[in-house]
């Protein structure tokens, strides 16, 4: 027995990987026979054929940032005549766009603005949840919560995130973990902080009771053991939020995706397609305590978000009626329901509408379509 077979035989055994196993992984080419065992893991905790997707949209609410991050073509530097902050009433009214087609989710994300104080983000949250109480603000990165609390007049991380949660902040989604180790961060992103500043707001909103997702970004030229402490690092933050009984389930899903060169300002050549399927694999092989892995179409586009559903996905991620982020470093895939109907249906499996806690609200059964369509306004 090879040595990724018998790792792989362990996990479908429920033993728990170490380092040097999921190490292991990264570094072999047998990459079906890891998306084979992260589909058997995957059907444990999910033996219904169904794959759930959540109607959102992401609003960038400013570009302006002070981070610099060499892979990111979206931000502008402060003073730029490139930089904007939308008006409240164009936020609400994306949102109301959302909320007319049956939208459930806004994931609202921008730059490090330094000229935008922290009771800019409570009021806007605050007149938010006033017109939409029902929609779930699954908003903000770590680095944009440290912003926050670099503006807030010596506030506390917690105390920062108590009152952007009481404000109307339902849930913390997991921009700008890219790798989470600090090799590598300080070379893409030396001004965004350390990997345990990112787990630091995780860690913080879990004990507060708000839930979070965890993300990974691959191809900046990190090693396989930074890959595999990524995985590490996510596992043991999740374990403390069991292990101490917090009144939040911690990450409720992990979503890896591939860095896009194109506009930035790091010329790698893109991760490819089976680099992407692997560690999709080998997280919900090494990842045993997180319920749910998420599609990345949006990076990968819909072919390959199809198949990924064979490697360790119940989920196809969001609707993502707006997205300008990707979409600057030249990655446009867009897709609407009717297409993430069809494309969950030609992998077998059966379409059904979650909220953001992957709660299900509508299973779409044999050919039932909608007819309503996106109109793409950025």
């Amino acid at each position: 027995m090879s040595a990724v077979d018998a790792i792989l035989a362990r996990s479908l055994n429920g033993e728990r990987l170490e380092l040097e196993d999921i190490i292991t992984l990264f570094e072999s080419d047998e990459i079906e026979k890891m998306g084979d065992a992260a589909n058997r893991l995957m059907l444990q905790r999910h033996p219904d054929p169904i794959t759930t997707f959540v109607v959102g949209r992401n609003v960038n609410y400013t570009n302006i940032c002070d981070v610099y991050c060499r892979f990111c073509a979206f931000y502008r530097a402060p003073g730029s005549d490139q930089g904007y902050v939308l008006p409240d009433e164009t936020i609400l009214q994306k949102i109301q766009e959302t909320a007319d087609v049956g939208g459930t989710e806004i994931l609202m994300q921008g730059g490090t603005n330094p000229n935008l104080p922290f009771s800019y983000y409570l009021d806007l949250l605050r007149k938010i949840k006033a017109r939409f109480p029902d929609i779930t603000m699954h908003s903000f990165s770590p680095a944009e919560i440290h912003k926050m609390k670099e503006v807030s007049d010596g506030l506390s991380l917690e105390e920062v995130i108590r009152q952007i949660h009481e404000a109307g902040l339902d849930s913390l989604p997991g921009g700008g973990a890219e790798i989470l180790d600090d090799r590598t961060r300080k070379k893409i992103s030396r001004l965004k902080g350390s990997w345990t500043d990112w787990m630091d707001v995780m860690k913080t909103a879990h004990r507060i009771g708000m839930n979070t997702t965890a993300t990974m970004v691959i191809g900046f030229g990190e090693s396989m053991e930074e890959r595999a402490l990524h995985m590490l690092r996510v596992r043991e933050a999740q374990d403390e939020c069991i292990r101490n009984g917090y009144p939040s389930k911690g990450f409720l899903a992990f979503i890896p995706w591939t860095f896009q060169p194109d506009n930035t300002n790091m010329k790698r050549e893109k991760a490819t397609p089976e680099e992407y399927l692997k560690t999709l694999a080998i997280g919900r092989i090494a990842l045993d305590n997180i319920d749910n892995f998420q599609s990345s179409w949006v990076t990968m586009g819909p072919e390959i978000g199809k198949l990924s559903l064979s490697y360790g996905c119940n989920d196809f991620g969001s609707t993502m009626m707006e997205e300008n982020v990707v979409s600057a470093a030249g990655t446009t895939h867009k897709v609407n329901i009717e297409l993430i109907l069809k494309l969950i249906r030609e992998a077998g499996k059966i379409p059904a509408q979650r909220n953001t806690k992957y709660e299900i609200l509508k299973v779409y059964h044999d050919n039932e379509n909608v007819t309503r369509d996106f109109v793409m306004q950025n």
